[in-house]
């Protein structure tokens, strides 16, 4: 069993990995956010490396993806699944584009999280907004 701040990195690094080019701004992404959000307060970073390659591990299981959508929602409180979405979709947005892949596993996350469809497009359109460059 994995706790909520496996779940939340598990989610990014999914997303991360959805169009099988993890980028730099991708990561880098996962990283500030990690070192910024209030929920990763009590985190400690110097295992991001290991969360990580955990979660690439299971992936590559059989029913792999399943099985950490599975884990992802068993492991986070109710309150924390759209802060899940929400990371999920700045990854997905961290390097200008969301792929037909990105787009499928956000669909998938937010199915097996339970996030409603006028939360889920508020949560995507803040997402777009904050990711945008001239």
């Amino acid at each position: 069993m994995i706790n909520h701040h496996a779940a939340l990195i598990y989610t990014m690094v999914l997303m991360a990995a959805a169009d099988r080019d993890m980028s730099d701004a991708e990561m880098t992404s996962i990283g500030d956010i990690i070192g910024h959000l209030p929920v990763f307060r009590d985190y400690d970073r110097n295992d991001i490396a290991k969360t990580s390659g955990a979660c690439v591990d299971r992936l590559q299981g059989d029913n792999g993806l399943m099985n950490i959508l599975q884990d992802i929602k068993k492991a986070l409180p109710v309150k924390l699944r759209e802060t899940a979405y929400a990371l999920a979709c700045d990854v997905a947005a961290a390097d200008g584009k969301v792929t037909q892949e990105e787009a499928r596993l956000l669909e998938m996350i937010r199915d097996t999280l339970d996030v409603g469809k006028l939360p889920a497009a508020a949560i995507e359109r803040a997402a777009r907004a904050r990711h945008v460059a001239l």
